[in-house]
């Protein structure tokens, strides 16, 4: 039997995996990792497959509490979204910020991850650029200093966020499980030059760029619709945000597959102005898979239900 770790597939949910890895091969027990399908909230028959022949389970960076709930073993919940406590004697759920704690002091599920079982690393930061971007370096030293640690600059360490990040972008579900291991296998410095990460790379750089062509600027309200296959929408959005400067970007993906996304991103200053919390849960009152934060609201949906969504958000904007 084996412990069984599933994760969200972007930088945070990899690095966060990787860190529960090391506690458990440490404690000498034996485990597997998983997400589940790019882009859906959502465990399919093979996660739940994999669930039933686990002797336990974590859940990081999952923002899919209704899920946890269901998993009749013991289950260990590390998060560091706006959701609902769980209350099962099965399930430890460990957030911060649920219990009233900044984001500036957990600005990722690694960094949660690495607070409660007390293993930091570059990967600690790693999960929190993924998440805040630079600004982790102005909320925590410790940051910085963990990058030092390992022989890291800054700018080695966003260019190892998209790399990680561009597994999940290309759709490459089974490249975002194998990272876990190849994290914990190689140097920092190896990661850099892995070869299948950089070629997803080229790829991503020019359809992000082909995305942004199709901004539409009314003030501090940003629009951008375009259309890919690829699981590009949080990129685009950040880069809007964080590279362009834009100061509330809502981005509508019509062609990803058979369904749709909608990404909202609003600039940290101004969160308070927008509550997001509230149109995240009118979304689902409404019955969308809708998640995020203060600051972000991501979504996916049929096809035919995207106008539907845009109407509330927009309205409620």
């Amino acid at each position: 039997m084996t412990t069984l770790i599933i994760h969200h597939w972007d930088t945070d949910g990899i690095t966060s995996a990787s860190l529960v890895a090391l506690v458990l091969d440490y404690l000498g027990e034996s485990w597997k990792n998983i997400t589940p399908p790019i882009g859906r909230f959502e465990f399919d028959e093979r996660i739940w497959k994999e669930i039933d022949r686990a002797t336990d389970v974590f859940v990081v960076d999952l923002n899919v509490p209704e899920l946890v709930e269901r998993i009749d073993r013991k289950v260990t919940f590390i998060d560091h979204h706006i959701q609902p406590k769980i209350e099962k004697p099965n399930v430890e759920h460990i957030n911060p910020i649920i219990e009233g704690k900044s984001e500036k002091d957990y600005p990722s599920a690694s960094w949660v991850v690495s607070d409660h079982f007390s293993v930091w690393s570059y990967l600690s930061t790693l999960g929190a650029i993924g998440d805040v971007g630079r600004r982790v370096f102005d909320w925590s030293r410790k940051a910085m200093v963990l990058l030092a640690e390992f022989g890291l600059r800054k700018e080695d360490a966003m260019k190892l966020v998209s790399l990680l990040d561009s597994n999940y972008i290309v759709m490459d579900r089974e490249g975002v499980e194998d990272a876990v291991q190849t994290i914990l296998s190689s140097e920092p410095k190896e990661l850099l030059e892995n070869k299948r990460w950089l070629k997803n790379m080229s790829i991503i750089e020019r359809e992000i760029w082909r995305a942004l062509n199709n901004v539409e600027n009314a003030g501090r309200f940003t629009k951008i619709e375009f259309s890919s296959d690829f699981n590009i929408i949080s990129k685009v959005v950040r880069k809007a945000v964080w590279v362009m400067g834009y100061d509330v970007v809502l981005a509508v993906n019509r062609g990803f597959g058979g369904n749709g996304q909608i990404y909202l991103r609003i600039k940290p200053e101004l969160a308070e102005d927008v509550n997001v919390p509230a149109i995240i849960k009118m979304l689902k009152l409404r019955g969308f898979n809708a998640g995020g934060k203060k600051d972000v609201l991501g979504l996916i949906c049929p096809r035919e239900r995207i106008d539907e969504a845009l109407g509330i958000i927009e309205g409620m904007l």
